[in-house]
């Protein structure tokens, strides 16, 4: 059995979350921005289904990709240089997430709901979420969205609509916290894809030790309004 919080309830230790399913931990609270912020602080991540209970997750093992680990092909790399592509931060967070949120398959199914949009909008509104969003053409191609708590980023998911749009953005958001100091981006749930470019589960232990740290010190919230450059490819 997992605890139903009230609102003023805090979360219960991340080491009683279920095994199966894997890292689900309480239900219930709300998506207020205080709420979002202690969760991200202790590793916690809301993921539910419209019409379910807003259900709290922190899975064992987590994926991760620490920025010294980011791998860019010699292709990638070209890909980078050459493709007519512009890359800003910040200025549709609330259309990264409506695309995000797009149906992917024919079920038609998103965990992306209005509500969510709207409390991760408020989030963003207070400096700690952020969109890393590649356009081609003056239109919105790709981008991804996420957290930034002191020197620690939660990435949350990200689309695509043209080859290597949403794999541009996060290039450039690895580069952009990786001069901030941030040396670890949590991935949340293992893909193939996330593997392939450089992030690694670990333990649940290791990644809250790890962020409690992390979570502390770093830049103070606010919009972000440059990136930093991306390096050249790596073996």
């Amino acid at each position: 059995m997992i605890p139903w919080l009230g609102r003023r309830d805090p979360f219960p230790p991340v080491s009683r979350a279920l095994r199966d399913p894997n890292g689900l931990l309480a239900a219930g609270a709300d998506l207020s921005t205080g709420r979002l912020i202690d969760a991200y602080r202790h590793g916690i991540f809301p993921w539910f289904s419209p019409g379910e209970p807003l259900l709290w997750w922190s899975p064992d093992p987590r994926m991760v990709l620490f920025t010294d680990e980011f791998r860019i092909t010699r292709s990638f790399a070209k890909t980078l240089r050459n493709r007519p592509y512009e890359v800003r931060v910040d200025t549709a967070f609330r259309d990264v997430m409506q695309a995000c949120a797009a149906p992917r398959d024919a079920h038609g199914g998103t965990w992306i709901s209005d509500a969510m949009i709207d409390a991760y909008v408020r989030l963003h509104e207070a400096g700690h979420a952020h969109s890393i969003e590649t356009w081609i053409d003056g239109e919105l191609a790709g981008g991804l969205y996420g957290v930034a708590i002191g020197r620690m980023f939660y990435g949350e998911s990200m689309f695509t609509r043209v080859r290597d749009a949403s794999k541009i953005a996060v290039a450039h958001l690895v580069a952009h916290v990786a001069a901030l100091g941030f040396p670890m981006i949590d991935c949340q749930m293992a893909t193939s894809h996330l593997a392939s470019l450089g992030a690694r589960e670990i333990p649940r232990a290791e990644f809250s030790k790890r962020i409690a740290e992390l979570v502390n010190s770093g830049p103070e919230p606010q919009r972000w309004h440059a990136l930093a450059a991306v390096p050249e490819a790596t073996p």
